[in-house]
């Protein structure tokens, strides 16, 4: 037999253990999928698969960025993922949107925001992207449409909110700023069956 055996051999072994490791073996992978189904769908994952402006609201801290948004001109034409992943690609859109929303779900599930967010050097260049590429009849013939992200950051150009600064959200968005601002509420993650029992037993009570 070999001692050393090779990665798919061990990964097999790993797969079929003995006997009697087999049910506890199930027992822990089980648990492992049910914890994690149960995060996905609390967490409502699939959703930052849609281009939904919804989505954005699954973090409370996003409510002055919507707000803002919702109530301005862009509001009426205009979603969040317009501005803010890229449309050159779909590979290159997702691969954005998961990096993106890898970083903001970890700052936001361990309340590292800050008061006041600012976007980041990657969506600063998406977004300059996506101001060329919305009002490209309005700039087909200026200096801005060779303006990128790169080229701002070598004195070359400014970038399109430079001067549009109150466009789409505002001078102020902190999470202060719109207290009582009428946006989505997060749905229930309790199963329509659950909530109907629990409000029948609490009635009998």
């Amino acid at each position: 037999m070999n001692p050393n055996p090779g990665p798919l051999r061990r990964l097999l072994a790993a797969l079929h253990p003995p006997r009697q490791w087999r049910v506890p073996v199930i027992i822990a992978i089980g648990t492992l999928l049910g914890a994690g189904g149960v995060v996905l769908h609390i967490a409502n994952a699939t959703s930052y698969l849609s281009d939904r402006p919804e989505a954005c609201m699954n973090c409370h801290v996003m409510a002055p960025q919507f707000a803002t948004w919702q109530r301005g001109s862009h509001g009426r034409v205009t979603i969040c993922n317009d501005c803010h992943v890229p449309h050159d690609n779909v590979f290159r859109k997702y691969a954005f949107k998961a990096t993106d929303g890898l970083r903001h779900s970890t700052m936001f599930t361990f309340r590292m925001e800050p008061q006041v967010i600012h976007v980041k050097e990657a969506g600063i260049n998406v977004i300059q992207e996506n101001c060329v590429r919305c009002h490209i009849h309005v700039v087909q013939n200026a200096a801005a449409l060779q303006v990128s992200g790169s080229a701002v950051r070598h004195g070359e150009g400014k970038y399109c909110w430079d001067c549009h600064r109150e466009t789409p959200h505002g001078r102020v968005n902190s999470l202060a700023s719109v207290p009582n601002a009428r946006v989505p509420e997060l749905s229930s993650v309790m199963p329509a069956w659950m909530t109907d029992y629990l409000r029948q037993s609490s009635a009998k009570q």
